[in-house]
C-alpha cells in the first residue's frame, strides 16, 4: 500500500507538470479535448479509487471522480482550507480503508498540488455520458520522454523521474491485471445470458405451437361470425331506410325553423341598431349632466366659501359692537365723573364768593391773590370746555359707526337670503338630474335583457346547426359501415379459404414450395402465395389489424380506397 500511494503521487505530480508547461504553451487556456487534461482526470480518478470500500460509496455505482470534486468545492470555498477540511471530513471512515490515499499524508500533497491548478482556464462541458465513458487507462506516453528532453540539468532530477516512470509502468500493469478480472466476469455473464435465452428459445416454440392450435379455433368461430354477420347486415339496411325517412322529414321541420329564426334575427339587429342609436344620445346626454352636475359642485363650494367668510366678518363686526358699547359706557361714566367735579367746583366758586363778600375789608389787601385766582378758574374752565367738546365729538363718532354697521348687517342679510334661493334652485335642479339618471339605468336595464334574449336565440341557433351536423355525420358513417359490410360479404361468398394440401405451386410466380419458400395465405382472396408475392400488409373490414395480402390484392384495394377517397 506504501508503494502504491507513492507511484499514485509520482503520477499526480507529473501529470500537474506536464499539464501546466502545455497550459503555459499555450496560453493557459484549455479545451476538453486536450490530452494532459484528460489524462490528469484519469490519474484523478485513479488516486480516489485507492482503498475506495466496495460496499458504501458516495461517488455513486460508475465511482467518477466529479463528485468528491464537487464536495470539495461546496464544503471549501477557499484553496488553502482544502487540506486540513479533506482531514476532518467525519464521514471519509466509512467509505475508505485506513490505509487508503485519502486518509494519509500523501492525499494532503495532492490537495496541495491541485492549488497550483488555479492558474489555468479550462473550458470544459461535463455531461452524464462523459461521466460514465471516463478513460479508465493511463497514456504514459506524454510521460515516458529521454533524459535529454528534461527540464533540470541536474542528475538527481533526471533519476528521480526514471524512477516515476518506472512506478508509472508498474501501475499500468497492475491496472490492466484488474481489466482482465473485469472482462472475464464478463464474459460469465454473457454465457449465463446464452443459456437464458436457449430456454426462452424452448419456450417461444411451445407457444408457437399452442398459437396454432388457438388459429384453428379461431377458423371455426369465424365461420359462425359470419353467419351471424349476414343476419345482421339484413336488419342494418332495414334500419338504415327508415333513419333517412326520419332525417329526410326533420332536414324539412330544420330548414322551416331556420328561415323563421333568421328572419327573427334581421329584426332584432334593426332593433339592436336603433337602441344602440339611443344609447349614444343618452350618454351624451349624461356627460352633459355630469359636467353641469361639476359646474354646480364648484358654485356650491365657492358659495359655501362665502357664506364662512360672511359668518367670520359677522362675528368679527359683533366684537367691534361690543367693543364700542363698553367704550361708550365708560365715556359716559367719565362725563358723570366729569359732572359732578363741574358741581363741586361751582360749589366751590359759591364759598369763594361768600367769603369774598365776607372778606370784603380785605380785598384791597388780597386783590393779587384773588386775580391769580381768577386767572386759574378761568384755565381751568378753559380745559374742562375742551375735554367735554372733544367726548362729544367721540359720541358723534361712535353714533355714525353704529349706523354704518347696522347698514351692513342689513345688506348682509340680504345677501345672505339670495344666496340661500340660489341653493334652493341648485337643490332642485339636481333632484331633476337623478330622475332623468335612474330614467337612463331604467334604459340600460331594458338593453341588457334585449341582449340576453339575442344571446339565447344565437345559441339555439348553433345547436341548431349542431345537431344539423351530428345527423350528417351519423348518415356518413352508416353509408360506410353498409361500404364495408358489403366488402365483406362480396369476400366472403366469392372467395374460398384453400388448404395446404392443394397447393404445391405459389398462384403468381409458380414457383414450388420448400423447406426455404413457404406457404402463406392472402386473407382477402384465400389463396396461396410465397413470401415474396404476399410480403404487403393491409387492414380490411374483417380484420381490426393489418393482415398479410398478396400483390394483386393490394393493388386493387389500393384503387377502391382511392376511388372512395375521391
Amino acid at each position: 500500500m506504501m508503494e502504491e500511494r507513492a507511484n499514485l503521487m509520482h503520477m499526480m505530480k507529473l501529470s500537474i507538470k506536464v499539464l501546466l508547461q502545455s497550459a503555459l504553451s499555450l496560453g493557459r487556456s484549455l479545451d476538453a479535448e486536450h490530452a494532459p487534461l484528460q489524462q490528469f482526470f484519469v490519474v484523478m480518478e485513479h488516486c480516489l479509487k485507492h482503498g475506495l470500500k466496495v460496499k458504501k460509496s458516495f461517488i455513486g455505482q460508475n465511482k467518477s471522480f466529479f463528485g468528491p470534486l464537487e464536495l470539495v468545492e461546496k464544503l471549501c470555498p477557499e484553496a488553502s482550507d482544502i487540506a486540513t477540511s479533506v482531514r476532518n471530513l467525519p464521514e471519509l471512515n466509512e467509505f475508505y480503508e485506513p490505509e487508503a490515499l485519502m486518509m494519509e499524508e500523501e492525499g494532503m500533497v495532492i490537495v496541495g498540488l491541485l492549488v497550483g491548478l488555479n492558474v489555468l482556464d479550462a473550458n470544459l462541458c461535463l455531461k452524464g455520458e462523459d461521466l460514465d465513458s471516463q478513460v479508465g487507462v493511463i497514456d504514459f506516453s506524454l510521460y515516458l520522454k529521454d533524459v535529454q528532453d528534461l527540464d533540470g540539468g541536474k542528475e538527481h532530477e533526471r533519476i528521480t523521474d526514471v524512477l516515476d516512470q518506472k512506478n508509472y509502468v508498474e501501475e499500468l500493469n497492475r491496472h490492466l491485471s484488474c481489466t482482465v478480472g473485469d472482462l472475464q466476469t464478463k464474459i460469465d455473464g454473457l454465457e449465463k445470458t446464452n443459456s437464458k435465452l436457449q430456454e426462452e428459445l424452448s419456450a417461444a416454440t411451445d407457444r408457437i405451437c399452442s398459437l396454432q392450435e388457438e388459429q384453428q379455433q379461431l377458423r371455426e368461430q369465424n365461420e359462425l361470425i359470419r353467419e351471424r354477420s349476414e343476419k345482421s347486415v339484413e336488419i342494418t339496411k332495414q334500419d338504415t331506410k327508415v333513419e333517412l325517412d326520419t332525417y329526410k322529414q326533420t332536414r324539412q321541420g330544420l330548414d322551416e325553423m331556420y328561415s323563421d329564426v333568421w328572419k327573427q334575427l334581421k329584426e332584432e339587429k334593426k332593433v339592436r341598431l336603433e337602441l344602440e342609436k339611443e344609447l349614444e344620445l343618452q350618454i351624451g346626454m349624461k356627460t352633459e349632466m355630469e359636467i353641469a352636475m361639476k359646474l354646480l359642485e364648484k358654485d356650491t363650494h365657492e358659495k359655501q366659501d362665502t357664506l364662512v367668510a360672511l359668518r367670520q366678518q359677522l362675528e368679527e363686526v359683533k366684537a367691534i359692537n361690543l367693543q364700542m358699547f363698553h367704550k361708550a359706557q365708560n365715556a359716559e361714566s367719565s362725563l358723570q365723573q366729569k359732572n359732578e367735579a363741574i358741581t363741586s367746583f361751582e360749589g366751590k366758586t359759591n364759598q369763594v364768593m361768600s367769603s369774598m363778600k365776607q372778606m370784603e375789608e380785605r380785598l384791597q389787601h388780597s386783590e393779587r391773590a384773588r386775580q391769580g385766582a381768577e386767572e386759574r378758574s378761568h384755565k381751568l374752565q378753559q380745559e374742562l370746555g375742551g375735554r367735554i367738546s372733544a367726548l362729544q365729538r367721540q359720541l358723534s363718532q361712535l353714533h355714525e359707526q353704529c349706523s354704518s354697521l347696522e347698514k351692513e348687517l342689513k345688506s348682509e342679510k340680504e345677501h345672505r337670503q339670495a344666496l340661500q334661493r340660489e341653493l334652493q334652485r341648485e337643490k332642485d335642479t339636481s333632484s331633476l338630474l337623478r330622475t332623468e339618471l335612474q330614467q337612463v339605468e331604467g334604459l340600460k336595464k331594458e338593453l341588457r335583457e334585449l341582449q340576453d334574449e339575442k344571446a339565447e336565440l344565437q345559441k339555439i341557433c348553433e345547436e341548431q346547426e349542431q345537431a344539423l351536423q351530428e345527423m350528417g355525420l351519423h348518415l356518413s358513417q352508416s353509408k360506410l359501415k353498409m361500404e364495408d359490410i358489403k366488402e365483406v360479404n362480396q369476400a366472403l361468398k366469392g372467395h374460398a379459404w384453400l388448404k395446404d394440401d392443394e397447393a404445391t405451386h405459389c398462384r403468381q410466380c409458380e414457383k414450388e414450395f420448400s423447406i426455404s419458400r413457404r406457404k402463406h395465405h392472402c386473407r382477402n382472396c384465400g389463396h396461396i402465395f410465397c413470401n415474396t408475392c404476399s410480403s404487403n400488409e393491409l387492414a380490411l373490414p374483417s380484420y381490426p389489424k393489418p393482415v398479410r395480402v398478396c400483390d394483386g390484392c393490394h393493388t386493387l384495394l389500393l384503387q377502391r380506397c382511392s376511388s372512395t377517397a375521391s
